[in-house]
């Protein structure tokens, strides 16, 4: 069942991105259609890298925080490491920052091109174990739709 929702929302991804090369827009695009297909999420969106730091980009959701240092946090740690985090709770995650209280669970997929760390994809839950093997498959998938749009 979530399979064939990530199929569907990895075409509908690719469609969003095919033929545009902005990466804001393509962003801005991709968290508003994660943030209204998925279930039980409360914050969808990017940080891109800049100035060796993760700066906020689009997102939908409630305000967020605007900078994030490289290794704090999930996102911080997705960045340093260029590893997927999937945490099923935030609270046990050392160094977490809470943008949100309402989070409880938490992927961050980092962005790489060409060996270039460009940003991650942040996506937060009200629920604690809200996301598992096939989210993280299915949304690693929309961000390589999303990178491939930028060569």
């Amino acid at each position: 069942m979530k399979s064939a929702f990530y199929a569907q929302l990895i075409n509908q991804a690719k469609s969003l991105v095919s033929g545009e090369k902005d990466v804001i827009a393509n962003m801005a695009n991709i968290s508003a259609l994660l943030f209204n297909q998925m279930e039980d999420v409360n914050w969808a969106g990017f940080y891109l890298y800049k100035d060796e730091q993760l700066v906020l980009g689009p997102f939908q959701g409630q305000p967020a925080c605007i900078r994030i240092p490289i290794g704090k946090g999930v996102c911080g740690t997705a960045a340093a490491t260029r590893q997927t985090q999937v945490v099923q709770d935030v609270h046990r995650f050392e160094g977490h920052i809470a943008c949100d209280a309402a989070s409880n669970s938490e992927i961050v997929i980092p962005l790489v091109i060409d060996g270039t760390l460009i940003g991650v994809l942040d996506i937060d839950s009200p629920h604690k174990g809200r996301f598992d093997e096939e989210d993280k498959i299915g949304l690693t998938a929309i961000a390589e739709a999303l990178l491939e749009s930028q060569q």
